[in-house]
């Protein structure tokens, strides 16, 4: 069985016992959240698509841990004016792990 399911404005394909990383979630670590925002639920026989939530389903998962991913280098430069700008950028992500699906 597998989901759809919007996790902070982001929409992930989720399955049981996968481990997903999405945008920074306010839980600590080992915390249970659980999401209700799901979109399509789908098995191997049948496929139930919301409008535009699928009703009474959800989704819960387990917080695994808070990392940084690779840092962007953002370079601005302007040719002949001397202006060069060089900013990084780390994005912050949660690593969860889907514990079941419900539909």
């Amino acid at each position: 069985m597998y989901a759809i399911v919007n996790i902070a404005g982001q929409q992930f394909k989720v399955e049981k016992d996968a481990e997903i990383f999405v945008h920074q979630l306010n839980a600590s670590e080992g915390d249970k959240v659980s999401f209700d925002e799901v979109l399509l639920v789908g098995s191997d026989n049948s496929t139930t698509v919301g409008t535009p939530n699928v009703g009474g389903a959800s989704v819960s998962a387990t917080v695994l841990n808070h990392q940084k991913g690779d840092k962007v280098v953002v370079f601005k430069k302007k040719r002949r004016k001397g202006y060069a700008v060089k900013n990084g950028h780390r994005q912050s992500f949660t690593k969860i792990k889907i514990d079941s699906i419900t539909a």
